[in-house]
């Protein structure tokens, strides 16, 4: 039986999330990743106002009569959101925590994909896979995901890339669309990375906090790593303490995004002090715009 408060905050997500998912995104969510799920059908002669970029150039030179490759549109795709569900998604110093805003951009991405007739799967991880759920359709179906990401407790508090990447290509063999939701607190998982994205399509979603980038000043406070449990005792209102925890958070922001750059990623970074529904606009005008490219 699921407590009524439990009920009325998933509620309040589907709600939120369902109306942006059919406002906002439905329409970008087909132009960006109908069109990528091409399957091959034939190879027919070049007609005025074919695409030139569909070009079979060695049917085309065998025969001496210019040919293109005729795909068809998938029916159907898979989409996988992976939540990190560590220690550190309860950090909030807002009205949210990392972890409720992970459970909205995770509700409003699946329900993109059940407005497009396409599958919704998870996986929770922490340092262990935590959860897996099977892709299915529905919006009974899209209910329960964000329940589980919003209220599953996991056993282990640390974060393991790797592993959840790895069990990714296990449990989804043929090629899908991914969603890393993530604070990416980890080291070591640039490989899986790259790996992964070589057969799926990984779009990474950084999860942050602003406590995570500047220090208030307010004298000495004791600060707990949430994902190892060290404590350490910080002198908040000595600026050059505050100077440096912040040159030191831009530094691993910047680490990450290249390693992300360089595994071929897509970045959405939302923080929970801000609205994310701009950040999710931008990440699929930035798609449709780089296929209107080629």
């Amino acid at each position: 039986m699921i407590p009524r408060e439990y009920l009325k905050k998933i509620r309040q997500i589907e709600v939120r999330t369902n109306r942006l998912a059919q406002e906002l995104l439905a329409g970008a969510y087909h132009s960006v990743f109908k069109g990528r799920g091409m399957d091959f059908e034939e190879v027919r002669e070049y007609q005025i106002g074919d695409d030139v970029r569909t070009i079979d150039w060695n049917v085309s030179a065998r025969t001496g009569i210019t040919h293109i490759k005729k795909y068809r549109e998938e029916r159907e795709l898979t989409m996988v959101v992976m939540v990190d569900v560590s220690a550190s998604g309860i950090i909030g110093t807002g009205q949210q925590s990392k972890r409720d805003l992970a459970a909205e951009i995770a509700s409003v991405l699946a329900f993109s994909a059940t407005r497009n007739s396409d599958r919704v799967g998870l996986i929770l991880f922490s340092d262990e896979v935590e959860l897996y759920v099977p892709a299915r359709k529905g919006r009974a179906h899209v209910f329960r995901l964000i329940r589980e990401i919003l209220f599953y407790e996991p056993r282990n508090r640390g974060t393991n890339c790797q592993k959840a990447l790895h069990f990714l290509n296990v449990v989804f063999p043929r090629r899908a669309i991914v969603f890393l939701v993530s604070d990416f607190i980890d080291k070591g998982f640039e490989k899986a990375l790259r790996v992964s994205n070589q057969k799926h399509d990984v779009i990474a979603v950084h999860i942050s906090d602003p406590s995570e980038t500047k220090l208030p000043s307010v004298g000495w406070v004791t600060m707990e790593d949430a994902e190892t449990g060290d404590l350490i005792e910080v002198n908040t209102s000595n600026p050059k303490v505050r100077a440096e925890y912040e040159e030191a958070a831009r530094a691993l922001n910047d680490s990450r995004r290249r390693m992300l750059r360089r595994a071929g990623l897509d970045l959405i970074e939302a923080e929970t002090d801000r609205p994310y529904q701009t950040d999710l606009k931008k990440f699929f005008e930035r798609r449709i715009a780089k296929r209107a490219m080629g």
